[in-house]
């Protein structure tokens, strides 16, 4: 009768799983239905790796080329901004174009648009930077896609393939989205985003519960996130379900926190390099080389250290030879990995604080930075702790802030974290020693 009984209930598990097993293939059917081009791109981007390096910097050299040519001829800040310099048909020295600075971003970022484009063919996105100064830029489905494209390539590199399940933890809440297109994006794109600008012991439980219960074979989220709660799932001594790979984004990764967070989730944790602005710039491979994806971007050191991007496929608003405050160097040599695309490491630029609420409540510094999204006479900005319960905010503005927005932030703080809010205009923001501006700084920092 046990024997029996055994047999059946194998059967039946056997079912369940060939049920679910189908069910995930169609899934990934109707989502490569819905984004096709994604899948194109995805396609693209998988065939680029079996180039040879030097195939992969003339691949390099045709795409700068054309989207220098094309925002010569389509943006008005870049047909000035090239007036009277020799730009030929084919293999221009990218040295002899000069450096955007965000400066010139935020003074001319209408002009940087391309003129032909329709009013409805392009949207207005934010970010705050990883220097503390607030950036509006124009992204239109194409250059959605090709990013999105850019993380599957990248997911790939831990094993995963597309219909697993990804879980991401994030802070920014325009990226959270909510009802019919939450639920889609769940079910066919198998992929869940948390809010988590903010959490406590309640949250990292739900988180770690979730994980077990939904099974994701991929985590992606803010360092300091991911190390919150590798460490909660350390001290609980909970076991998880297999996890491929988990992708570090958004900031410097710290040696302390790979070792915890590869402990807890028993796997190789990815950092990434990128920014909204010029998004899948980097990734790390299983041998720690952090690889520049040179088919996409075009990344130089300067002596100083200072990175300058070049986006090779943005056509809405062109990036070229843009300084987006970060630092790093690019590095000679092959990898064990076997990758074509070039190496490189970042500086210490990138580092972020957590403020502590009265309450216990720990909050992500990308909380704050977007609080100012829209800001545009806003050109320097930080957040200090100064007391349990306290905040200032020094701004470096090109006007004065409306008191109506001022008094929205005051409430806000005071209303979602118990806290005051001190706003003060200041003419400028030293920096520390270390020349890296710190947009959050928390009350332990130092």
């Amino acid at each position: 009768m046990y024997s029996r009984f055994s047999r059946g209930r194998i059967t039946v598990n056997r079912q369940a799983t060939s049920t679910l097993v189908l069910l995930a293939v169609l899934k990934q059917r109707l989502h490569r239905r819905r984004k096709p081009q994604r899948y194109q791109y995805l396609a693209g981007l998988l065939q680029n790796e079996s180039l040879s390096a030097g195939q992969l910097d003339r691949l390099r050299q045709r795409m700068f080329d054309d989207i220098v040519h094309f925002a010569t001829n389509h943006c008005d800040f870049y047909q000035r901004r090239h007036a009277g310099i020799m730009l030929p048909t084919s293999g221009i020295d990218i040295t002899v174009l000069p450096v955007l600075e965000k400066a010139d971003v935020r003074r001319h970022r209408d002009a940087m648009r391309d003129r032909d484009l329709a009013s409805d063919a392009y949207r207005l996105g934010h970010t705050g930077g990883s220097t503390g100064k607030p950036l509006s830029f124009y992204y239109n489905d194409d250059k959605t896609e090709r990013m999105r494209a850019g993380m599957m390539r990248s997911y790939r590199w831990c094993g995963w393939e597309p219909g697993e399940k990804i879980l991401n933890f994030w802070g920014a809440r325009q990226d959270i989205e909510t009802g019919l297109k939450r639920r889609y994006k769940e079910f066919i794109a198998a992929e869940r985003t948390l809010a988590a600008w903010e959490f406590s012991e309640r949250e990292l439980a739900a988180w770690a519960g979730l994980i077990r219960s939904w099974r994701p074979v991929l985590l992606q989220g803010y360092a300091s996130i991911l190390d919150e709660l590798a460490r909660h799932v350390l001290r609980r001594r909970l076991k998880l379900p297999p996890i491929k790979g988990v992708y570090s984004t958004a900031e410097i990764l710290h040696d302390g926190q790979r070792e915890t967070i590869e402990s807890a989730f028993g796997c190789h944790v990815f950092n990434q390099y990128g920014s909204r602005e010029v998004p899948n710039i980097a990734l790390e491979c299983r041998y720690g080389g952090l690889h520049v994806f040179s088919d996409t971007v075009w990344l130089e050191s300067q002596a100083d250290g200072r990175l300058l991007l070049t986006s090779l496929t943005d056509r809405v608003m062109p990036f070229i030879r843009y300084a987006n405050g970060d630092t790093g160097r690019l590095k000679d040599g092959d990898c064990p990995c076997g990758s074509p695309f070039p190496l490189m490491e970042m500086g210490l630029c990138r580092a972020n604080d957590i403020i502590h609420t009265p309450d216990g409540r720990r909050f992500y510094p990308s909380w704050f930075i977007h609080l100012l999204d829209g800001q545009t006479s806003i050109t320097q900005f930080q957040f200090e702790q100064t007391a349990d319960d306290g905040i200032s905010l020094r701004l470096v503005t090109t006007g004065p802030l409306r008191a109506e927005d001022a008094r929205g932030l005051k409430k806000r703080l005071r209303d979602e974290l118990d806290m005051r809010l001190e706003i003060t205009r200041v003419a400028e923001i030293p920096r520390p020693a270390s020349g890296k501006h710190r947009f959050v700084i928390g009350r332990s920092s130092g």
